[in-house]
């Protein structure tokens, strides 16, 4: 007879805690966004992280990420309002997750220059986010955000 036994996954694998405090920490940005706080959206941005928008700026710093986001949320993105939903969460160790996060952002009226506003006034786009947990906090390392094209009729 064939006997198989069950071993606990890795701890990683499946740190309801680690996950529960990511999700958190999406949706406390999205709370930041629809407040017109880019300061706030920035709080778990890593000192050294880099971020690469929709437009394809890559930038490198929290505090280039921050002021970034203040711009934006008092110009084109004024009164907008973002949702966040987590589509997955992959830990790559205990202490690094992707996190695959669809984004859309309601409510917008223009863009910069040459950019189309659709139609809907809804960007969407795939953003992704490194996090890297050290002494018990989670934060961005990596923040890579990808405009979702979408077929006209």
């Amino acid at each position: 007879m064939l006997s198989v036994i069950v071993m606990p996954s890795p701890a990683w694998a499946q740190d309801a805690a680690a996950e529960t405090a990511i999700r958190g920490i999406v949706a406390e940005q999205a709370d930041a966004w629809n407040a017109g706080d880019g300061a706030r959206y920035a709080s778990r941005l890593a000192p050294d992280s880099s971020f690469t928008n929709i437009f394809g700026m890559v930038m490198y710093g929290a505090p280039a990420f921050v002021k970034r986001h203040q711009e934006i949320l008092a110009t084109f993105y004024k009164g907008t309002t973002k949702k966040h939903v987590v589509r997955k969460i992959r830990f790559v160790t205990p202490d690094v997750a992707l996190v695959d996060i669809d984004n859309e952002v309601r409510g917008v009226k223009a863009m910069p220059a040459g950019i189309p506003v659709p139609s809907d006034g809804i960007i969407k786009t795939q953003l992704m986010e490194v996090f890297v947990r050290r002494n018990g906090q989670w934060w961005i390392e990596a923040y890579h955000n990808v405009d979702t094209k979408r077929s006209t009729p």
